[in-house]
């Protein structure tokens, strides 16, 4: 599932290539995509698209009236729709825009097509009226942003809410932006056990997982925006996430794993257990 910095890069990319254009329809392409009733989409044709925001793994589409917010989910894409085909592959909604003139005279037709690749179909479309969209309704329950947590607002959530730390970054009431991969990633950085308690880590564990948090953000992103596209999972950077059985690039010890029904967890035994392995199952608890 694409996390902070697939999304933001992303939001940066649209921005760039269709702020300004008038929207002229939205089209859900089955009775799922569209997730509210009130505004409905139509308050925002004929009017500019201001930019695509972010708030999260949520894309804005901020238009002055109303701001559609995309969830890609886990196979989702927003993606550039030259073809506007009936039928569009995968196909969940689409942004049509009003042709507009380029420098070199040509006319851009060019729509934005929300795809979703498997069955469950769980992508989709939230209308909400911009002014206060940050409090309505699926963003008004989102924790701090990732990218700007700091160690005394970590500290203060760790010592309200007891929780295995793995799950509580993933929590985007906790923390939002963060997903599997992520989590990985930020855990291995901090030297923590996945399985590390947030009450237990107290501040001092704060301070060195909120550091953690921001370090491999800021390197994801950065990556994000050499790409001209939204990267694939296998090709983000990382030391931990989906490299079960490689050395761990730190100290060279097996990358462990505790498999999930929807995830694994990747860990390095030396660098964050003091070399005890976790069970693989999920009803054991972390070996002492």
């Amino acid at each position: 599932m694409p996390e902070m910095p697939e999304i933001q890069a992303h939001a940066e990319r649209l921005t760039e290539q269709f702020s300004g254009r008038v929207l002229s329809g939205f089209t859900p392409f089955n009775f799922t995509a569209l997730k509210t009733a009130v505004p409905p989409p139509s308050e925002a044709f004929g009017s500019a698209l201001v930019e695509v925001g972010r708030r999260g793994k949520y894309l804005l589409l901020r238009f002055e009236p109303v701001t559609f917010v995309v969830h890609l989910m886990q196979g989702g894409r927003l993606v550039p729709d030259e073809k506007r085909s009936a039928k569009p592959r995968g196909g969940q909604a689409r942004f049509v825009f009003e042709p507009a003139e380029l420098d070199d005279g040509s006319i851009d037709e060019t729509a934005l097509l929300l795809t979703e690749q498997g069955k469950e179909r769980r992508a989709g479309v939230w209308c909400v009226p911009t002014a206060g969209a940050l409090e309505s309704p699926p963003l008004d329950k989102l924790g701090p942003e990732a990218a700007t947590i700091t160690d005394a607002e970590l500290g203060a959530l760790f010592a309200a809410n007891s929780m295995r730390v793995h799950g509580f970054l993933r929590d985007q009431r906790m923390i939002a932006g963060i997903g599997r991969r992520l989590a990985n990633e930020i855990c291995h950085r901090a030297r923590v056990s996945p399985f590390a308690n947030t009450r237990k880590l107290g501040v001092d564990g704060a301070a060195v997982v909120a550091a953690a948090i921001r370090s491999c953000v800021e390197e994801g992103l950065a990556y994000e925006r050499t790409r001209g596209d939204m990267s694939s999972s296998k090709d983000r950077p990382g030391a931990m996430h989906g490299r079960t059985g490689d050395p761990c690039p730190d100290c060279g010890d097996a990358v462990r794993a505790v498999e999930y029904s929807g995830y694994t967890v990747n860990y390095c035994p030396t660098c964050q257990t003091g070399g005890k392995v976790l069970a693989d199952n999920t009803t054991s608890k972390f070996l002492k």
